[in-house]
């Protein structure tokens, strides 16, 4: 099996000992991305869907750099810091994947680094 890194300055840099993504026999691992816009190292800001905006946003640069896109995408897993929020956050998720939707999960977890509100991680395929 080959593994590769994948990096990009137009995401958040990992918050530890862990890679943004990586790619394995055609298959993109995302790591779980916060919602931090990479420009000002801050939340993009306090409510669920400009968190949920970004962290996807996050995802698609990562895709991006690794020549894919959030079409590519086969399944998500979505942590919530409030299980309440899953409306609101399901809302500009939808903006992101039509057509065929990724598989996906939602928890509502006990906490998510740094207070966020949620964060997401997925898995993409190369066609």
């Amino acid at each position: 099996m080959t593994k590769e890194a994948i990096a990009t300055n137009n995401a958040p840099a990992a918050l530890g000992p862990y890679s943004q993504a990586v790619k394995a026999n055609g298959t993109v691992y995302v790591s779980g991305q916060l919602p931090i816009d990479p420009a000002t190292g801050e939340f993009a800001g306090t409510d669920i869907q400009s968190q949920t905006r970004q962290s996807l946003t996050n995802i698609q640069a990562i895709l991006q750099e690794a020549g894919l896109d959030l079409s590519n995408v086969v399944k998500t897993t979505v942590l919530l810091d409030n299980i309440d929020d899953f409306a609101a956050m399901n809302e500009v998720y939808a903006e992101f994947f039509t057509g065929v939707t990724p598989a996906r999960a939602a928890f509502e977890v006990a906490a998510i680094p740094k207070g966020a509100l949620v964060e997401i991680e997925a898995v993409a395929v190369a066609e």
